[in-house]
């Protein structure tokens, strides 16, 4: 067979491109190399407009030129930077060319040995990572996250006082309503997101150790640590004085143990979700034109859980290694890390992908309340929590004498089926007081949810 066109492997670079694409803009190698091209530029405006070893500050529009030049980074740059490092055979080497390229360009090749000045490669990458993930996660991952969870939010909202038959195990048990069950997944994804949108993203611009000896010899007088402190801080980050060659990737390995502990959260959901599905609590609405099976006309798959189910575990699983892995460097520094991180756009991606899948399922689904009213009629025997707890309360108030309240219900309910009939005649003939009788004769499951709804107050 003839070869294909160069095809892409990655189905996030494929099939699901539409779905993700944002974060290519930040988490790509272009999105990577734009960003070492911007840190290149300012610091060499920095020290410029500091006066660093004699040099004039830049002219107003020459500053506005570079910081174009930067943020204009695209195709023509790509195109540029691929062919100097085809011969460098070095990434960040080559960016340093092309900026002095730039520089000559508009007529200041005078200060092009200003470019990367005292610098290490990973000066430069590790600023360039913490600006491209802290722009991804801010500004496309975690407003996707909100809106799945505003979304959720809503729905627990609308069915608050739907009630619903719990399942413990697998069993019947105590009613609760699908608008709480929902909202417990509110909540626990509200304090994730806090703990994410709170998260550091650090930055070191300190040379080949850390040690800031080569700006010491090319200036004893400067106070090396604070010019570090705000050149990194200018550029929106947190400054780490203290590290090797590299910057040590624990600000990294904290949002990536947060971010796969979100997915689980969502992984939870997704599995709850198609198993409601799976009962009949959730009807699916159908998607004009959408297939759902190739042969049984009838069916409509719980696709978009399914496919948010595998996505999850794909990303966490990369986003875990990341975290485990990032945080070990040999010595003063061993290159791992640099494969490592260029995976830093599909563990995003896949989750990124996750959360497209579960914002348009929980658009796709209606609650059929039918469904779970036949569910509770057919479970009286969930009842018997609340008698036998009931009888304990009335043999504390010495109104009975029950004893072991708890082993009478087991008796009654264990194994059998009751019904409302049974119940009734049964709570009518025991030893407690008649208000606790007409508690709990009024009881049904249906009404036995306690204060479930109004514990969706507790969201944020």
């Amino acid at each position: 067979m003839p070869s294909l066109p160069p095809q892409p492997i990655s189905p996030l670079d494929g099939r699901y491109r539409a779905a993700v694409s944002a974060l290519g803009d930040h988490l790509s190698e272009a999105g990577l190399n734009r960003a070492r091209v911007h840190v290149e530029v300012e610091w060499l405006i920095y020290l410029t407009s500091h006066a660093m070893f004699g040099a004039a500050p830049l002219e107003a529009e020459h500053v506005q030129q570079l910081r174009a030049f930067a943020a204009n980074f695209g195709d023509l740059e790509i195109d540029a930077l691929a062919e100097i490092e085809a011969r460098t055979r070095h990434d960040v080497k080559a960016v340093e060319y092309l900026i002095r390229g730039e520089l000559d360009r508009l007529g200041l090749g005078g200060i092009a040995e200003l470019t990367h000045f005292a610098c290490t490669s990973e000066d430069i990458n590790n600023l360039s990572y913490a600006i491209t993930v802290k722009a991804a996660v801010e500004q496309i991952w975690l407003p996707k996250l909100r809106a799945v969870v505003g979304k959720l939010a809503a729905l627990a909202e609308q069915h608050k006082d739907a009630a619903m038959l719990s399942r413990t195990h697998g069993q019947p048990a105590t009613p609760t309503t699908m608008g709480k069950e929902l909202g417990v997944f509110v909540y626990r994804l509200q304090r994730v997101i806090a703990q994410l949108e709170a998260s550091e993203y650090l930055g070191k611009f300190s040379g080949a150790t850390g040690t800031f000896a080569a700006h010491l010899a090319a200036d004893p007088t400067a106070d090396w640590p604070a010019i570090s402190r705000e050149f990194v801080e200018g550029l929106g980050l947190t400054w780490n004085p203290l590290t090797t060659q590299i910057e040590s990737h624990d600000w990294q390995a904290e949002l990536y143990g947060k971010a796969s502990h979100a997915n689980r959260i969502l992984h939870n959901l997704a599995t709850d979700i198609w198993t409601y599905i799976s009962l009949g609590y959730f009807r699916q609405i159908p998607v004009p034109g959408a297939t759902g099976s190739s042969t049984m006309p009838h069916k409509i798959n719980p696709i978009r859980f399914e496919n948010a189910e595998a996505n999850l575990e794909i990303s966490s699983a990369l986003l875990d290694s990341l975290s485990a892995t990032l945080v070990t460097s040999r010595l003063q520094r061993d290159l791992t890390d640099s494969t490592t991180q260029r995976n830093i756009g599909v563990a995003f991606g896949h989750s990124l992908l996750a959360l497209d899948n579960l914002e348009r399922g929980l658009g796709e689904i209606a609650l059929d309340e039918s469904a779970l009213a036949a569910d509770l009629d057919g479970n009286w025997e969930v009842l018997a929590e609340a008698i036998q707890t009931v009888i304990r309360a009335e043999v504390v108030a010495g109104r009975s004498s029950i004893a072991d309240p708890y082993a009478v219900l087991k008796d009654l309910t264990r194994g059998h089926r009751v019904g409302p009939a049974e119940l009734a005649e049964f709570v009518q003939g025991l030893e407690i007081g008649d208000e606790a009788k007409r508690r709990l004769i009024a009881l049904t499951p249906a009404t036995y949810i306690g204060v479930a709804p109004a514990l969706l107050r507790f969201l944020d």
